[in-house]
């Protein structure tokens, strides 16, 4: 009995590269085309073949992490050094090479857009855009309770005077 396509995709080393693709962000459409199969036939595959199905969620995490990971950076700001290197002589060996001219530090202030984003994503229920609130209790001393409708109209017409 000749042996499934599927078989070789269920080896170490072929788990390994399907992990690497997925990591690397790629669909599971590109994924399937890599695979030399249909995007229909690794849903299926994924649902038959539990390893296959782990082995490309491992790999979307570690790349869903490393974003969240940029995005934070991104949100608190950091500092980082830029080299800049021209052609030149080395006075030691007289052979021309790259030389380091200048090194700055340089500082990437937080960006308010990716500190909105991560706040209204991680904490919902204190940075929505629309909050509910609910009051309860009666209003004391309310000195238009009893008043009709008429009347309450005459009061704000009055009003309008000012």
């Amino acid at each position: 009995m000749a042996k499934g396509k599927y078989e070789k995709w269920l080896e170490p080393d072929s788990l390994l590269l399907l992990e690497a693709w997925a990591r690397d962000g790629l669909t599971d459409e590109q994924i399937a085309h890599n695979m030399g199969i249909t995007r229909e036939t690794l849903r299926v595959w994924k649902n038959k073949f539990s390893v296959i199905s782990a082995t490309l969620k491992r790999g979307k995490d570690v790349v869903d992490i490393e974003v969240e990971n940029a995005l934070l950076k991104r949100a608190l700001g950091y500092t980082y050094t830029e080299t800049t290197k021209e052609r030149g002589v080395n006075p030691e060996t007289g052979k021309v090479e790259l030389i380091t001219t200048k090194v700055v530090t340089k500082e990437v202030v937080p960006d308010t857009t990716a500190q909105i984003f991560w706040l209204k994503n991680r904490r919902p229920d204190l940075w929505r855009d629309k909050q509910s609130m609910e009051l309860s209790g009666e209003v004391k001393n309310n000195p238009f309770a009893g008043l009709t409708t008429e009347q309450l109209i005459k009061l704000a017409d009055a009003g309008d005077d000012d």
